[in-house]
């Protein structure tokens, strides 16, 4: 699985191991390379020489993402045609890692080969890595026994050990493996490598032995990849690179599940690799969204989980609130002594009404009113939180202002980078900031909550509260965030209610939403679909002109699918087909450009200029809500929608498609309502 540029990676959740193209690993305090789980790396090099001489590729066999070959030869690359000895590497990622090494001789004499394994393990903060900083304070040790290699890690009460053995006889010193071996021409020698990694509390227990316990060793991942295929429904069209897209998706997404700590057996998507290996509340929830459609077997544990760690109390280091969602969830040691403070973090506006959003979204398409009684009270808990804490300036709206003023996120919608949320000549507003996609969010949770209230929870009275918010946030917000001289929604209010008037991508969420009256629709569908936001590939998150536009700017002028996704399905809920028809063909053809899989975020470059999507330096890959992008693409296009007759609404299908149909879809349609659409007159 190639991501980063230049490495190869091995993923099992969030269990991955990233190394170079010859299986090795070499890494420098800032570099995400290593063999990494909850949060810490566990090995910092592991480096095989033969004889001395480091290892060559020839070729890398990364078809699965659980497993790698590498076949290798020692020596640089121009002794390619003298070698005698050759290698494979065959690494597989399960709970640990397991690795098996096989070295072949096909010289005409005899061959004594010193086989060296050098091990070291730094056990790094993720959040070290990708801000490189700090120097480790607690205590490394290393304990060399005659059949192993145990590395650890120790400070108070937080301890990680990783223990490296081998099948075969072998040398242990405290810097790695050495093999003596003799092979005789047309001979073959092999061993397996070995390391398990432990996070051990206090008492000497393992907390990773509980996703042992699931899964002994990784003989089940293809099993489990083959199921996790066969249970989607199958994409039956002409266009070939279509078909790539979607099967690549459906495997990253199989390569993102995981099981938290703390809630083993429950798999729910990781966010992205290398830095968002866990659990996010926007990003998993959106993910959900996009898939229900395609595998919704990975809503109800992450909504149970998101609702397992609802904020119960006040705490300004954490921004936790009673109700509110939480952001992000780590288990580093950065995490453990509240250096960030992700244990969980719940620095986000726009999770909690999210979560009230996918809760209604699932019921519609499963009819699962089990899990929305279950989960009553968590949204309604999450329903209050957007009125009683969110408003900030009590002026009706979701506000942010972090508390935590060392370490919390300035910015807390999806757009969270330093400088994302700008006026249109470059200033920054302060604080607190009011988004408008967080306003179409809440009118839409209120909504599906008062629907909610209604047909499962029987509480009308609640329901007819939330639809007169509800209505009254849409009035308040077109009066309040409407530009009429530019003809878009302001970004964002300013803290004194000023409106931010930055053209940008958010104001395709609103479409999606609902909040966004008939009549106004086409001049929004125009700033979307211009030359400013659309690039070719996708509408940028910021339009050209402004004062921060970069193409390859995080938040301030790339293409991110996710977006484009959601922004697709407004248009469609609008009745502009054809332009989310656009936007999907546009997506779609740039993952091509990608061996099929849609990263974080390319640049904003004019499809005419390049002819091609240029890739954004440091762009997380696999990512969930990009792999995710392509199923709501995919039912964009289709119409195929719970919310109403589907069959009675126009396709959005570009003719570059040609036919489309998707088949046995999961729900409460069941499998003899399989939905498939195409173009009229389709070769």
């Amino acid at each position: 699985m190639r991501d980063i540029a230049g490495t190869v990676a091995c993923i099992d959740g969030n269990t991955f191991m990233v190394s170079d193209s010859s299986g090795d690993v070499e890494s420098s305090p800032a570099t995400p390379v290593g063999l990494f789980a909850a949060d810490t790396r566990f090995l910092s090099r592991w480096m095989l020489f033969v004889n001395g001489e480091c290892m060559t590729a020839l070729s890398v066999d990364d078809s699965q993402y659980y497993e790698v070959s590498f076949f290798v030869v020692p020596g640089a690359a121009v002794d390619y045609v003298q070698a005698d000895v050759s290698a494979i590497r065959r690494r597989r990622i399960g709970p640990d890692l397991t690795e098996s090494l096989t070295i072949f001789n096909y010289g005409e004499r005899d061959t004594d080969l010193d086989v060296r394994l050098e091990v070291a393990a730094d056990f790094a903060d993720i959040f070290e890595i990708k801000f490189d900083v700090g120097e480790k304070v607690g205590t490394h040790y290393t304990h060399v026994g005659p059949n192993e290699l145990r590395l650890g890690y120790r400070r108070g009460t937080y301890q990680r050990e990783v223990v490296v053995s081998a099948s075969e006889p072998a040398e242990f010193d405290p810097d790695g493996i050495r093999f003596r071996v003799r092979l005789r021409p047309g001979e073959q020698w092999s061993t397996q490598l070995q390391a398990d990694m432990r996070a051990l509390r206090p008492d000497g227990v393992d907390l990773r032995s509980a996703l042992r316990a699931l899964r002994p060793d990784d003989s089940t991942l293809p099993t489990s990849l083959r199921a996790w295929v066969e249970a989607a429904p199958t994409l039956d069209t002409d266009s070939v690179a279509l078909q790539q897209v979607y099967h690549r998706s459906l495997v990253d997404l199989a390569a993102l599940r995981f099981a938290p700590l703390s809630l083993s057996g429950a798999a729910v998507p990781a966010a992205g690799l290398p830095w968002f290996m866990t659990l996010f509340g926007r990003d998993s929830l959106l993910t959900c969204l996009q898939t229900l459609a395609v595998t919704p077997s990975l809503t109800p544990p992450t909504l149970r989980i998101l609702a397992s760690l609802q904020g119960a109390r006040t705490d300004d280091v954490l921004e936790e609130d009673p109700g509110r969602i939480l952001h992000e969830l780590r288990y580093g040691e950065s995490a453990a002594f509240e250096e960030q403070p992700h244990s969980p973090y719940y620095g986000t506006v726009d999770a909690s009404p999210l979560f009230v959003v996918l809760l209604d979204e699932y019921e519609r398409w499963s009819g699962d009113t089990a899990l929305v009684t279950e989960l009553e009270q968590e949204a309604r808990a999450a329903l209050a939180w957007i009125d009683q804490y969110a408003d900030l300036t009590s002026t009706g709206y979701i506000w942010y202002q972090r508390r935590n003023r060392a370490t919390g996120l300035d910015n807390q919608c999806w757009k969270d980078s330093w400088d994302s949320i700008s006026y249109a000549d470059g200033r920054l507003p302060g604080f607190p900031r009011a988004t408008c996609e967080t306003q179409g969010y809440a009118y839409d949770a209120k909504i599906r909550g008062a629907r909610l209230a209604r047909t499962v929870w029987g509480d009308p009275e609640f329901a007819d509260q939330l639809e007169r918010e509800a209505a009254a946030l849409y009035d308040r917000f077109n009066r309040d965030f409407w530009l009429e001289d530019r003809g878009y929604y302001a970004l964002a209010l300013d803290h004194d209610g000023t409106p931010v008037d930055s053209l940008s991508s958010n104001i395709g969420h609103l479409l999606w939403s609902g909040i966004v009256p008939p009549e106004r629709a086409p001049r929004v569908v125009e700033h979307l679909m211009g030359p400013r936001l659309f690039s070719g590939w996708g509408v940028r998150t910021f339009a050209d002109g402004q004062g921060r536009y970069n193409p390859l700017g995080y938040h301030n002028g790339t293409v991110w699918p996710f977006d484009n996704s959601f922004i697709a399905w407004g248009l469609r809920r609008y009745g502009f087909t054809t332009e989310a028809g656009r936007i999907a063909e546009s997506i779609l053809s740039a993952a091509t450009y990608f061996e099929g899989r849609l990263p974080e975020a390319f640049g904003g470059f004019d499809r005419d200029t390049t002819r091609y999507p240029v890739r954004y330096p440091t762009a997380g890959s696999p990512q969930a809500w990009s792999s995710g992008a392509c199923m709501l693409l995919i039912r964009t296009m289709l119409g195929l929608d719970p919310h109403e007759d589907h069959l009675a609404v126009a396709p959005a299908l570009p003719a570059a498609f040609g036919r489309i149909a998707l088949l046995d879809i999961p729900g409460r349609w069941g499998k003899a309502d399989a939905f498939a659409r195409q173009r009229p007159n389709q070769p």
